[in-house]
């Protein structure tokens, strides 16, 4: 039983895929800046006639994702679209139209909710469903900062959509909490949590119909490669997805100091088709 094999460039595996499934935060940026080797081998693979799709938990919708991407400074020739786990998230908050809605999160998310009929605004006590798409300050909060807001929302069994499921996240060297960090400590109280991003097959569906979409032709899932850095979301997803994956190391799944052939051997201790076709210390061409 090995580990998976550790890649220096990803040219090999671009030649076995025409689409790939791109994480962005931690794979194309660190929330600060954009890791420029990533950029360009998604310009390579794109140049070769791939296609690169950014698939990502953000609960935003694509197009406030697509802005974000202008500010932090990621090309728009690195990618061909963007699906979000905020448009998958939507359909179920739309359900949810007419009714007091909780929003957990920042300001920032609210395009989440931009077009629907489902509009935020409910307090913790008369909120019919609560939609998290983060916390409040993700710089200085941490789950337990929810501990009571949760527990109101658990004695009146109010159910929660889940626009993130992303636990943690590096942001310019630091780890930062992220919705599904919430939603899990909601869910250990027993509470109910609805989630459509990855890991879960909604996103996925949407992002092969896409990625067909984009190239003209369907896509058989045998040329589709998933890149991340999260091994419950990415790797596990892909996995769940029938796709290959590719794991990109990252200070939220790997150690400091510790080497990337020990991280492997530690994440994927056992040869298991659940596994990573290959790990990568960086995303290089």
């Amino acid at each position: 039983m090995t580990a998976p094999p550790i890649l220096t460039s990803i040219a090999p595996l671009a030649a076995t895929s025409d689409l790939w499934f791109v994480d962005i935060w931690g794979v194309m940026h660190n929330g600060v800046r954009p890791f420029a080797s990533s950029v360009a081998a998604c310009e390579a693979f794109r140049k070769q006639g791939g296609t690169a799709l950014l698939v990502t938990n953000s609960p935003r919708p694509n197009e406030s994702v697509a802005r974000q991407l202008d500010s932090i400074g990621v090309s728009r020739e690195a990618y061909d679209g963007i699906v979000s786990s905020g448009d998958v998230s939507r359909s179920l908050i739309e359900e949810w139209a007419g009714r007091p809605i909780l929003h957990i999160g920042p300001a920032r998310d609210l395009a989440t909710f931009a077009g629907l009929q489902a509009k935020p605004g409910a307090s913790v006590e008369d909120a019919a469903v609560a939609v998290c798409t983060g916390l409040y300050d993700d710089e200085t909060e941490t789950p337990e900062h929810y501990s009571g807001l949760l527990a109101e929302l658990r004695s009146r069994d109010v159910p929660m959509i889940c626009a993130n499921p992303d636990v943690k996240v590096e942001r310019g060297g630091r780890i930062i909490y992220c919705a599904g960090a919430i939603a899990a400590a909601y869910a250990a109280l027993g509470g109910a949590v609805s989630y459509a991003g990855k890991p879960y097959r909604p996103i996925y569906e949407l992002a092969l119909k896409t990625g067909a979409a984009l190239r003209g032709t369907a896509v058989g899932k045998d040329r589709v490669l998933a890149i991340g850095d999260g091994v419950a979301t990415d790797i596990a997803g892909g996995s769940g997805f029938g796709v290959r994956s590719v794991f990109i190391a990252s200070g939220v799944y790997v150690q400091p100091g510790e080497t990337i052939d020990h991280a492997a051997s530690r994440l994927f201790p056992n040869d298991s088709a659940a596994n990573p076709v290959a790990v990568m210390k960086d995303f290089i061409w």
